[in-house]
């Protein structure tokens, strides 16, 4: 859960200094386009999070038999 907010704060962060420095379409695409990664990242939030754990799994497995 933490790093979920971290992230949510960077994301948030990166959105806000970006909207900063630049306007016009580009605003507005970039906008539509963080819309639909969180809205992708929200549906499939359980089966992201269960790829991420089988990845670090295999990852400590092959790092302790090295």
């Amino acid at each position: 859960m933490k790093l979920l907010n971290k992230v949510r704060n960077t994301v948030a962060t990166n959105v806000m200094n970006f909207l900063r420095e630049e306007d016009g379409v580009g605003v507005v695409e970039m906008i539509l386009i963080l819309v639909v990664l969180i809205g992708l990242v929200l549906i499939f939030k359980e089966q992201l999070t269960s790829i991420v754990n089988k990845i670090f799994k295999t990852i400590s497995d092959k790092a302790s038999s090295v």
